[in-house]
């Protein structure tokens, strides 16, 4: 009797702590994110960039791209193109200067302003996982994500 005492113990403490732990593994964390005067930076710096004119060039390639390999008709075209907004994509670039502190974006943009050959090889085409975000982006778009 007491043997079954014990494991009856055992079975309700395990239901009451592994629940614990579970919720524990799946709190999700937050996304590293500029502060408000950064952020006024960074918009600042894709304006000296033209990074902008490059995303919505981006997802325009993707669209033809797949309204080519599709068959889509130009009415459908039109209705994707028009989906495009940086600012569901504007997250994704404050993420990538969130780690710079304020001068280091002011000498970032101040680069941008003065050096024209800066501007097409920037920081933003040459990241790794910027790049991988916009191709979600564009894809997203051509799937219909953002109507």
């Amino acid at each position: 009797m007491k043997k079954l005492k014990k494991q009856s113990l055992l079975v309700l403490l395990l239901c009451l702590f592994i629940p614990t732990l579970c919720i524990s593994q799946t709190a999700a964390k937050t996304v590293p994110m500029p502060t408000q005067q950064n952020k006024i930076i960074i918009d600042k710096i894709v304006e000296a960039a033209h990074y902008k004119n490059y995303v919505i060039d981006f997802c325009l390639a993707t669209i033809n791209e797949a309204a080519l390999k599709e068959k889509w008709n130009d009415q459908k075209t039109v209705e994707i193109t028009e989906t495009i907004n940086y600012k569901n994509f504007r997250d994704a670039v404050y993420n990538m200067f969130a780690f710079y502190n304020e001068i280091e974006l002011e000498t970032l943009l101040k680069t941008y302003k003065e050096d024209t050959a800066y501007q097409t090889t920037n920081v933003m085409v040459t990241n790794d996982a910027l790049g991988y975000n916009l191709e979600i982006f564009a894809n997203d778009i051509v799937r219909g994500k953002y109507k």
